[in-house]
């Protein structure tokens, strides 16, 4: 537990206290961030009070006066629910102001975990609650040095292993054999284990109509043969299959073919340069030395696609944090499904995906990026960042 730094940043933000409560393993984020014992929930109400300044606060039922025991801090036993009330509040009696995971009108539905009626509680003790959102950035999403390096380690191999899935569609089709997405999908799978590679779902490989659909999954039944004149759409996301490996997830096309329709290249370049909007405005901030939050670069992204004419085929956020979960609990890019104003920080990974799916024409496109913003707040991103379509 990195109580001090907690405390630290609680100073910084100008709160008196994080407040920690969970009932029957609702709050994974508090689960991991207080490091609490898998295999074991507890069946009553518990709190976990961190100061600003002073020392924790642990409030538990007398039926488990254990749970947490793992946590430093002084402790406090509770039965009728009365009880419950009083020492809470007598814990809280000099915060003006204290975060907990809750986001105004849930804006941020992924921190948004306190129930009502505990929000209610706690307000009539005179005390403010804040979000603790940007908290959980710092807490849930901060990677090591290290943890960075992992993730360019596993991009070196992905990248890898979506050439080689461009160049097995093109060596089935020359084999007069042609592959169906499915089968590039499982090719890849192979791949993955030859590699040491994890995954969970994935990859996606769709072409024409399919590549409109941004959660296609392949199967034997659904799928369709790759042939010439097709649009190829391939997005894996993957990390090693080690404890505390970091997520990398890109999105690459590719057309079977050299007569690329314009219409073609003409919109996989709308996509492209909104991408490098949402990265270029990333840099400029970060030089600046200046805040930026997740929903700035939806908007810088999104503003692209929407002045080419596009916006209405611009279906989903504009990306998603990355840590050891593909989709982390740190600031996603994305003012469109919710608005998310929390700050990219130091030590972070996120995608930058923009996507433009036609239905009416069978058409689809998206690229993706992972962007690092390293521990010294350097720009950068791991592997090559795609401007044209592959040629199959």
């Amino acid at each position: 537990m990195q109580i001090e730094k907690i405390q630290e940043e609680l100073r910084e933000m100008g709160v008196d206290g994080w407040l920690f409560y969970d009932f029957h393993g609702r709050d994974h984020i508090a689960a991991r961030i207080l490091e609490l014992p898998s295999g074991h929930m507890a069946t009553r109400r518990w709190f976990y009070y961190i100061p600003a300044n002073g020392t924790p606060i642990k409030l538990n039922h007398k039926i488990e006066p254990n749970y947490l025991k793992h946590l430093p801090g002084d402790k406090e036993l509770y039965l009728p629910w009365q009880q419950l009330s009083s020492k809470l509040k007598d814990i809280l009696k000099d915060a003006k102001s204290i975060a907990m995971q809750y986001s105004p009108n849930n804006d941020i539905p992924y921190v948004s975990i306190v129930d009502a009626g505990t929000i209610e509680l706690i307000r009539g003790f005179g005390v403010e609650v804040v979000s603790s959102g940007n908290l959980v950035s710092i807490f849930e999403s901060h990677l090591t040095d290290e943890e960075i390096e992992d993730h360019r380690k596993c991009g070196d191999v992905m990248q890898m292993i979506k050439d080689n899935a461009f160049k097995y569609i093109r060596d089935r089709i020359e084999n007069e054999s042609p592959a169906t997405e499915y089968e590039v999908q499982q090719y890849m799978h192979q791949q993955f284990r030859d590699n040491g590679i994890f995954w969970d779902h994935g990859p996606i490989v769709g072409i024409n109509e399919h590549a409109g659909d941004p959660h296609f999954e392949p199967t034997p039944e659904n799928s369709h043969k790759i042939n010439d004149g097709d649009l190829v759409l391939i997005d894996l996301f993957a990390r090693f299959e080690k404890e505390g490996s970091i997520y990398y997830d890109v999105t690459w096309m590719g057309f079977v073919g050299n007569d690329v329709p314009e219409r073609v290249k003409n919109i996989f370049k709308i996509v492209a340069d909104a991408r490098d909007a949402g990265h270029n405005l990333v840099k400029e901030r970060y030089s600046a030395n200046q805040e930026l939050s997740g929903a700035e670069v939806d908007d810088a992204v999104r503003k692209v696609i929407i002045d080419a004419g596009y916006g209405e085929y611009y279906w989903h956020r504009t990306g998603h944090n990355i840590a050891t979960d593909c989709h982390g609990n740190g600031a996603h890019i994305d003012n469109l499904e919710t608005k998310d104003d929390r700050l990219l920080i130091k030590g972070t990974i996120f995608s930058i995906e923009p996507g433009i799916y036609i239905p009416e024409e069978k058409l689809g496109f998206r690229t993706e990026i992972d962007v690092i913003i390293d521990n010294e707040g350097n720009i950068d991103v791991a592997g090559a960042i795609q401007q044209e379509l592959v040629i199959i």
